[in-house]
C-alpha cells in the first residue's frame, strides 16, 4: 500500500512538473508595461541587477527553459503575455531588450523566431 502511495505522489510530481505554475497568471501586464519603474524592476531582476518579486523570481527561474522549449510548459495566458512583453520591449525599450537578449538569447535564435511569428501574423 505504501509503495502505491509513493508511486502516486511521484507520478503527480512528474505530471505537474510538465507545466509552469499559473499562480502569477493574474499579474496585470498592461499596468507593468505602462510603468517604466515597474518594468525596469522586472528587467533588473532578470539581469541580476536588482531585487526580484516572487513572480519575477519565478519568471527568472523558468525563462531559459521557456525560451529553449518555445514555452511548451507555459499556460495560454503566459504565452500571450510573453509575446506581448517581448513585442513591447522590442518596439519601445530596445536598450532594455538588448540587455536581456545578450543574457538570454545571445545567438538571436528566439528573436528571429519571434519576428517571423509577427510577420506571419500580419500576412
Amino acid at each position: 500500500m505504501k509503495s502505491c502511495a509513493l508511486f502516486f505522489v511521484a507520478f503527480v510530481g512528474i505530471v505537474l512538473a510538465d507545466k509552469y505554475t499559473t499562480k502569477y497568471d493574474n499579474v496585470d501586464i498592461d499596468t507593468i508595461l505602462k510603468s517604466d519603474r515597474l518594468l525596469k524592476n522586472y528587467v533588473n531582476c532578470l539581469l541580476d541587477k536588482g531585487h526580484c518579486t516572487p513572480d519575477g523570481a519565478e519568471l527568472k527561474k523558468h525563462l531559459p527553459d521557456a525560451l529553449l522549449t518555445d514555452c511548451s510548459k507555459c499556460s495560454d495566458v503566459q504565452k500571450k503575455g510573453s509575446k506581448k512583453i517581448i513585442r513591447y520591449l522590442i518596439d519601445n525599450k530596445p536598450d532594455w531588450y538588448k540587455e536581456l537578449e545578450e543574457k538570454y538569447d545571445r545567438d538571436g535564435t528566439y528573436k528571429k523566431k519571434y519576428l517571423k511569428e509577427i510577420e506571419d501574423s500580419k500576412a
